[in-house]
């Protein structure tokens, strides 16, 4: 069965993390929500405190099918300084698995070089960052280019977590999705 991690760290874009726990769940997919430290609250950039599933000295470094990160300015900078995070992240793309990633936290991707060569988006403050890493910036809501899949932000974030449901879910289960929650494109 197809299992995703979204990590979440202090100053994380409530939004961008929990739309994709809402709609991957309402695909009836398995998903963590992992704190990067060894507490289960994490408070989210607007103060909003959120309880993980599971730490992450409590996971399964290879259950999973695909690593997401939320954005934030703040927390994209704490995912960023977890250093065991930031290696399981460079094994999952090593090994040609799915990560994704929404707001600033693309700029994470492009730091080490995943974008290179590929279309991706996020934030219009951290395109910079993309681009120096040799990405294509699109501007569109949602960017997959071979297994990553970028997000422009808090707008994007519905987007976002239908593009990943349908990935492992099926075309016609995100389409439900978003009927069933009255979105339009």
């Amino acid at each position: 069965m197809n299992k995703i991690a979204v990590f979440l760290a202090d100053g994380f874009e409530e939004i961008e993390g929990l739309t994709v726990v809402d709609i991957v769940r309402r695909a009836g997919l398995e998903l963590d929500m992992v704190s990067i430290t060894d507490k289960y609250e994490v408070t989210g950039s607007h103060g909003i405190k959120v309880m993980a599933d599971r730490t992450f000295a409590e996971i399964d470094k290879d259950g999973y099918s695909m690593l997401v990160l939320p954005g934030g300015k703040v927390g994209t900078e704490n995912l960023e300084n977890c250093d065991d995070l930031i290696d399981l992240i460079g094994n999952y793309y090593g090994a040609g698995k799915y990560i994704a990633a929404i707001c600033a936290a693309p700029s994470i991707f492009a730091h080490r070089g995943f974008l290179a060569g590929k279309k991706a988006t996020c934030h219009p403050t951290f395109e910079e960052h993309l681009v120096n890493g040799g990405a294509t910036v699109t501007h569109n809501p949602v960017e997959i280019d071979s297994g990553i899949i970028t997000g422009q932000g808090m707008g994007a974030s519905i987007e976002f977590g239908l593009r990943i449901a349908e990935i492992f879910a099926g075309e016609a289960k995100s389409e439900h999705i978003a009927d069933s929650i009255c979105y339009r494109a």
